[in-house]
């Protein structure tokens, strides 16, 4: 089986071939060009797929709310806009005849690391994933926990800042706002006049400076404030964390220093790490349920 796996981000879109042993080729990065809206996004996914012959399965791993049943977009942010609502799968399956499957990114995350990667051994495990945005996924009792409305999972529109920064959603203080890697770009950024990306923050250049390292560390105390949150509630033996933000060893290292001095006695058991698929885990999670079609 010759699977074409896509993985839609707010800034880029990655797409692979996958066969039927889940190996990775052929990788490809382009451009989301999220502003110019859902419609657009749709048909350059389809331009890609245009591209390739003897094509079997389309996965798709997408930003937003998903109702995998049907393909469709059911709540988008202004991220990507004029994209809730879009039947995804629909769409590609009248223009290519191929069968589609559609995730939501932070669901397809998690069912590659449950089938692949840091979750394999376990029936019960939370994901967040830290970019644009802050998005989360529950996979409990062996499969995911959606939610009533297809919407479950949505931890970066927590609320830890009452009355705080305005966000995409139309809510005001969420998680996301202060923890996700966008948060960090834009605080070390207006406290030190930069414009420096999330990688270049952590070059030794960079991030040996004091100011810098400061506003570092108070982004991370942001990130422990939503997972003591999320731990309390769910009380999980593991949280599988990903994002390319958290292939730095300083995040991840700090986290494991601080958390569990803040965590009462009996939560202390959850096991907090690093994707072990790392960029891969959303295109083998939708690959592997784009073969089961």
């Amino acid at each position: 089986m010759k699977i074409l796996a896509f993985d839609i981000g707010g800034t880029n879109i990655k797409y692979a071939l996958c066969d039927e042993k889940f190996n990775l080729t052929d990788r490809h990065t382009v451009p989301t060009d999220a502003q110019k809206g859902g419609q657009e996004l749709v048909q350059k996914i389809i331009r890609i797929i245009e591209g390739y012959e003897n094509i079997d399965r389309i996965a798709i791993s997408t930003a937003g709310q998903v109702d995998s049943e049907n393909g469709i977009v059911v709540y988008s942010t202004d991220n990507i806009p004029y994209y809730t609502g879009m039947m995804v799968k629909k769409i590609i399956e009248n223009k290519t005849g191929i069968p589609t499957f559609v995730e939501n990114d932070v669901n397809a995350f998690a069912l590659g690391e449950a089938r692949f990667g840091a979750g394999k051994e376990h029936s019960d495990f939370l994901c967040l994933t830290y970019g644009t945005g802050i998005g989360g996924a529950m996979f409990l009792d062996n499969k995911l926990y959606k939610g009533s409305t297809s919407s479950a999972g949505e931890f970066g529109h927590m609320i830890t800042h009452a009355g705080g920064k305005q966000c995409t959603c139309g809510g005001e203080g969420c998680y996301e706002c202060y923890a996700s890697a966008r948060a960090l770009i834009e605080a070390v950024n207006k406290a030190n006049s930069t414009n420096l990306d999330a990688f270049q923050i952590f070059e030794k250049e960079n991030f040996s400076k004091p100011e810098i390292r400061s506003v570092i560390d108070k982004w991370i105390d942001e990130m422990i404030i939503g997972l003591i949150n999320i731990i309390y509630i769910f009380n999980p033996p593991l949280i599988v964390l990903g994002g390319g933000i958290m292939n730095e060893d300083y995040v991840i290292d700090l986290i494991d220093r601080k958390i569990y001095n803040l965590l009462m006695d009996n939560f202390k058991n959850v096991n907090i790490v690093r994707s072990k698929l790392k960029s891969d885990s959303a295109l083998l999670g939708v690959a592997y349920e784009a073969a089961q079609l």
